[in-house]
């Protein structure tokens, strides 16, 4: 089939969404399939940087990603989110979608304005909608009195958790398909012989909890000697952040926002991810990576991130506490061989659930009955 994938974000930040695309389409390409993501993209330049209050990734675009037009910040269920809002993408939409002649659309978040509401709009094939965000989603009471009526044309709705079903359903009801984010599946992955270091991977958006770790941290380093790493946090961000909350920076590195291949890399040398997100996920995308690479957790005991994790592979501890959070990781990285039957029970339970082969083969299921 040629299938269009439909993001509201910029592939210029990275974030969940943008990289679940990403995957998803290269696992339905190894299935055969012709598919194109349609998505915004900010490249480098002053216009760009007066947008934008972080960095991101500002290259050629890979191949397979047709952009829509330029993004801009818009906070939204306690994060802040790159979304495509200029009415010329609604123009771009129409044309991409003319001469593309797509056999299915499959549009994440389609609620978003402007490219989803524009792609539902214009789409003359079957619509496939995943909905991801978990929450009150409270600007869903707007968008559905002025567009709402457009959701009549989607043919048929996935969630990527329990989670966000419900918070989706509470606003379009309707019958939904709960299929997992998935993950790379690295070819080896072993826990033993790792690196003293911990990962935390994240925005700097309050939701994730950046300074309930770094407020933990120096507990943490001071019985441990471990190394902190931290991706996906702007370095500016990070630095304004060490001047209201004034932590102890030993043994911290901040990466900033790298390729997936480098976060990877990360992950499969690091003992540990710590994750202490406050609310607002509705999957554990970051837990299923690390368990992916045979890497355990500590976590916050939050809906999204308990409905990933296993006992058997990581811990969960109140939200917003940072001793709890630093007992927890002084615990763990102090047991080595119970650290390593965690890893080694992650990477299994990651193998078994969120493999994205697996997950193509779903999403291909759910073509082929809206196309017939």
């Amino acid at each position: 089939m040629k299938i269009g994938i439909v993001v509201p974000f910029s592939w210029s930040y990275w974030g969940g969404v943008v990289e679940h695309s990403e995957h998803q389409a290269a696992a339905l390409r190894r299935r055969g399939h012709d598919v194109q993501i349609l998505m915004g993209n900010d490249p480098a330049g002053k216009l760009t940087r007066f947008l934008h209050p972080r960095s991101g990734r500002h290259g050629e675009l890979p191949e397979g990603i047709i952009p829509v037009g330029r993004s801009v910040v818009v906070p939204a269920n306690g994060s802040l989110p790159n979304i495509v809002l200029s009415p010329r993408s609604i123009r771009r939409v129409r044309r991409i979608l003319e001469n593309e002649q797509f056999d299915v659309i499959h549009v994440h978040e389609p609620m978003t304005p402007a490219v989803c509401v524009a792609a539902i709009s214009f789409a003359k094939c079957p619509i496939v909608a995943t909905h991801h965000a978990h929450g009150d989603l409270g600007w869903m009471g707007p968008a559905l009195r002025f567009w709402g009526f457009l959701m009549d044309r989607i043919d048929a709705r996935i969630a990527v958790s329990p989670m966000a079903e419900e918070s989706a359903a509470r606003w379009i009801p309707g019958p939904y398909k709960v299929i997992p984010n998935g993950v790379l599946i690295p070819e080896n992955a072993d826990p033993v012989g790792r690196d003293h270091a911990v990962v935390f991977i994240g925005r700097h958006d309050a939701r994730k909890g950046l300074p309930v770790l770094l407020k933990a941290w120096p507990q943490i380093h001071a019985a441990t000697g471990a190394r902190l790493r931290v991706i996906g946090t702007d370095p500016m961000q990070y630095r304004l952040l060490h001047a209201r909350i004034r932590f102890d920076e030993a043994g911290i590195d901040v990466l900033g926002i790298v390729p997936n291949e480098v976060r990877t890399h990360e992950l499969e040398r690091a003992k540990l991810l710590v994750t202490p997100a406050l609310g607002g996920e509705s999957f554990g995308l970051v837990l299923a990576e690390a368990f992916a690479c045979a890497t355990p957790a500590v976590a916050s005991d939050i809906p999204g991130y308990a409905a990933v994790a296993i006992p058997e592979a990581a811990t969960l501890v109140s939200p917003d506490d940072p001793d709890k959070l630093a007992a927890a990781v002084i615990e763990m990285l102090s047991d080595e061989e119970r650290r390593v039957e965690m890893g080694r029970a992650a990477r299994a339970h990651a193998l078994a659930n969120y493999a994205w082969d697996d997950i193509a083969r779903q999403l291909e299921e759910t073509y082929l009955e809206v196309v017939a």
